[in-house]
């Protein structure tokens, strides 16, 4: 089945294991008249895997040639041609580079197809044993302790899931933040989801930031942390140790 000619198709691709690609991806990914990707190689290790060609037109879109390459985007659908857009993993616009060309389609009238598939905000979600009946996704919290502290703060009183992203870095620091912000609640730290060696560490704030302080991980770190709900908290002293 052909593409739809001057259709930007936003295509999500595994956020780890390769077998998690959806086959309407594969036909658009090596259907379309070009491919916008953020990383030309990891994508090629998609092709490769699964035996298909890729487009001959491909170029890179990410967060540093955005503007540049969302012009470019915009000049092939105005020429009628098919552009599949894809990140290094998950979906295209969320916390990754996307969101920027998808208005400018609405703007010019181009039209966008979803090819939906693997994300890491409902793979961790899922994994976390907490509650699915709401939630909010923020993103990346701020590098620095006192603008991330706030970033805590300001969802303190919110009852729903709390989902964020975090440098391996900064593990650490950001659950200690967290713990200090919202107080001792349920949370789950997921890293390297659908990878060989994913791991999911649930337990309350306290206990997380000090089992990941000063360490190292490596890889895709999703944290998930529960709401404002006495249920999925514990009581703490103004030492700062649980009450009993």
């Amino acid at each position: 089945m052909s593409l739809e000619p001057g259709t930007l198709y936003l295509v999500a691709t595994p956020i780890g294991n390769l077998e998690d690609i959806t086959l309407r991806a594969l036909r658009v990914l090596s259907g379309a008249d070009a491919l916008a990707c953020e990383d030309t190689r990891t994508t090629r290790i998609i092709f490769e895997r699964h035996g298909i060609t890729a487009p001959a037109h491909r170029f890179s879109y990410h967060e540093h040639n955005e503007e540049h390459a969302a012009r470019r985007i915009a000049g092939l659908l105005e020429e009628g041609k098919s552009v599949a857009l894809c990140t290094d993993g998950g979906c295209p616009g969320i916390s990754d580079p996307g969101y920027r060309i998808a208005a400018l389609c609405h703007e010019k009238g181009y039209r966008i197809e979803v090819v939906p598939g693997p994300s890491a905000v409902t793979t961790a979600l899922l994994a976390s044993g907490l509650s699915t009946a709401s939630f909010s996704f923020k993103g990346f919290p701020p590098r620095k302790p006192g603008p991330r502290r706030r970033f805590f703060e300001m969802e303190k009183d919110l009852p729903h899931s709390l989902v964020v992203f975090e440098s391996p870095y900064r593990v650490g620091a950001c659950l200690a933040d967290a713990h200090a912000a919202l107080g001792n609640r349920l949370a789950a730290v997921c890293l390297e989801l659908t990878k060989k060696f994913e791991s999911v560490r649930r337990g309350f704030l306290a206990d997380l930031a000090a089992e990941f302080a000063g360490r190292q991980v490596k890889g895709e770190v999703t944290i998930v942390i529960s709401g404002n709900n006495p249920k999925f908290a514990v009581e703490e002293d103004d030492d700062g140790g649980e009450g009993e």
